[in-house]
């Protein structure tokens, strides 16, 4: 244990005080709440007769003591509400000099605590609580780092993003607006989820360890299972999974998944990270993006009313149509140069004019890709779907219809990043074999994130996989636009961090 400091020392003594005097700190018994600070604030001036035998709890976060009254700013999981107590109201003669003890001595901001009462407008004109009855639900052993303003009730948010992101729990508490991020994140997967059940997609669940890590370009977190005596992976997507159910006869299959990437951290990427992924049979990747225009379109005006959407300095609109742009458009927009029919030398000497890192792991796919993300890609704000993509880039989407060379595939970037990723599934067999050992070469050459062969997903599309369209949307980054935060660690109840000290 720690050594504790000198206010954690004094609200110990305050404990055994308390426990002296007979009063439980941490109480067994439930107490019954029957209105929230946002009921009271929300509908008293218009019903007032609804809050005459109100009871409430939260947590202390300020204290007014006039001797035999005191204010003080109770904090529930709604809002803030100030209450009076005054000590001939709410005790006995003889339970006087227990309240001075208990209630001026003995309790803190951050001690958790019930009350009942009426609620009345103050001179001030401020909603209150008259308190009638006043009861110590739990004693708080540290102190909040909540440093006060001025003199009254006014506090400066705590913005220190190393305690934020290492003790949420303590964000949550002094900064309650970070609630509202949250609970925003759960009404976006909620939209999805409501929407894709509407269309009569099943939602599943598939593995989360897995003998080979599959479906993404990535560096996988390893493990090992002792009884089967067995390498384990955790899974950097669930693709491969689900079109095994599309194989198996489901039409629309969805999950949203954790999923675990071995490699750097940024504002933009934490080594666990939830997404979306969503298949369905007959459908091709034009489909696809009607549909992730509409559903992203309806979870910006559930959230915000509006598919307009402010993002730090932007407004970005959800609007649909989107604009489009092909890979190779977009470069040639951006840098002036056209890449289409270049070999993988000539790419590296793109690479060297534009200053962008490459190295001899790197195949032709690859550096496409890092020309992309370093010209292209942080210059895209508004909604932007980017489309076929060269085949190297894309070993599981399916050869375009009419375009040789490429693939039909299409990621949307917004805000300067990918926000989702989709294709038309590949169902050929025989050419998803020849891709897989493309793959294989690239992991030769020292690529770490080269696919591995997977023949039990071979097997299985060889029984026959209808066309099929796919799609993944990353469900932090998303969470990130539509809530306004400027780094991944800022939409994660507890983001991955380094060991504390």
């Amino acid at each position: 244990m720690s050594i504790l400091s000198e206010q954690e020392v004094l609200r110990r003594n305050k404990l055994q005080e308390l426990i002296a005097a007979n009063v439980a700190p941490y109480p067994a018994e439930m107490f019954d709440i029957n209105c929230t600070a946002t009921d009271i604030k929300s509908k008293f001036e218009a019903q007032p007769e609804l809050f005459t035998n109100v009871s409430i709890a939260g947590r202390i976060m300020g204290v007014r003591d006039m001797g035999k009254a005191s204010f003080a700013i109770l904090q529930d999981s709604t809002d803030k509400i100030q209450i009076y107590i005054k000590r001939d109201e709410i005790c006995k003669d003889e339970d006087k000099s227990l309240y001075d003890l208990v209630f001026k001595k003995l309790m803190d901001i951050g001690d958790i605590i019930g009350i009942k009462g009426y609620v009345f407008t103050t001179k001030m004109g401020e909603i209150s609580i008259h308190v009638s009855e006043i009861k110590l639900l739990t004693k708080s052993l540290r102190p909040l780092p909540i440093i006060k303003e001025k003199a009254g009730e006014k506090y400066d948010e705590v913005t220190d993003s190393e305690l934020r992101y290492r003790q949420r729990y303590v964000d949550l508490i002094v900064n309650p607006a970070v609630r509202d991020v949250f609970r925003k994140r759960t009404q976006l997967m909620n939209v999805m989820r409501n929407y894709l059940n509407e269309k009569g997609y099943l939602e599943v669940e598939t593995p989360i360890l897995q003998p080979l890590y599959g479906g993404a370009a990535a560096r996988p977190f390893k493990t090992h299972h002792n009884t089967l005596d067995m390498t384990l992976y955790l899974r950097i997507a669930n693709e491969l999974y689900l079109k095994r159910l599309i194989v198996g006869g489901f039409d629309g299959v969805y999950e949203f998944s954790k999923d675990f990437r071995n490699e750097g951290m940024s504002r933009f990427h934490n080594p666990e990270f939830t997404q979306i992924e969503l298949y369905v049979a007959y459908k091709d990747y034009n489909w696809m993006m009607n549909l992730v225009e509409e559903v992203i379109e309806k979870i910006a005006i559930e959230l915000h009313k509006t598919t307009e959407v402010k993002v730090g300095e932007n407004i970005i609109d959800f609007k649909r149509p989107w604009k489009r742009y092909t890979m190779y458009e977009a470069i040639q927009h951006y840098t002036g140069i056209d890449i289409s029919e270049m070999d993988e030398a000539q790419m590296r000497a793109v690479c060297a004019k534009l200053n962008i890192h490459a190295d001899n792991s790197m195949g032709r796919g690859k550096l496409i890709d890092e020309i992309f993300g370093e010209t292209v890609e942080h210059q895209l704000i508004q909604p932007t779907f980017i489309t076929d993509y060269p085949v190297e880039m894309s070993p599981l989407a399916k050869k375009h219809r009419s375009k040789p060379g490429l693939v039909e595939r299409f990621e949307a970037v917004c805000n300067g990043k990918e926000i989702c990723n989709a294709f038309s599934e590949l169902n050929d067999p025989i050419d998803q074999r020849e891709r897989f050992e493309e793959q294989l070469e690239l992991g030769k050459r020292g690529d770490e994130e080269a696919m591995q062969l997977d023949e039990d997903f071979l097997r299985a599309i060889e029984y026959g996989m209808p066309p099929t369209a796919g799609l993944g949307i990353g469900i932090d980054r998303l969470a990130m636009i539509m809530t306004n935060q400027p780094s991944i660690q800022d939409v994660l109840f507890f983001p991955q961090m380094r060991k504390e000290v």
